[in-house]
């Protein structure tokens, strides 16, 4: 994955946990809320779409689906868990001098 990649990936997840937070009283029955549930589920496909399929977006959906946890910033966590690409830097051509 990308750096940019990761950048876009954690602001919809920094922006899902803001949500979660600033409204929790909507989102705090967990697995029994309804806004909550259609919240995740629309984090997960954007993120999937971001990153492409990644076993810990399943373990986050899991997570989420705990009531209370919204107050956890759960989404941004494993997202900022997930490893990034270093950035590769030029090959040069090797020595063919024969020395």
């Amino acid at each position: 994955m990308t750096a940019r990649r990761k950048k876009v990936a954690l602001a919809i997840a920094a922006l899902a946990d803001a949500v979660q937070l600033g409204l929790f009283p909507v989102f705090s029955g967990g697995v029994l809320s309804v806004p909550d549930d259609v919240l995740d589920a629309a984090v997960a496909v954007a993120l999937v779409v971001t990153l492409g399929f990644r076993w810990q977006l399943v373990a986050a959906l899991a997570v989420e689906l705990v009531p209370g946890i919204a107050l956890f910033p759960s989404w941004t966590v494993f997202v900022a868990m997930l490893p990034t690409l270093p950035a590769t830097e030029p090959k040069l051509p090797a020595d063919s001098s024969g020395s």
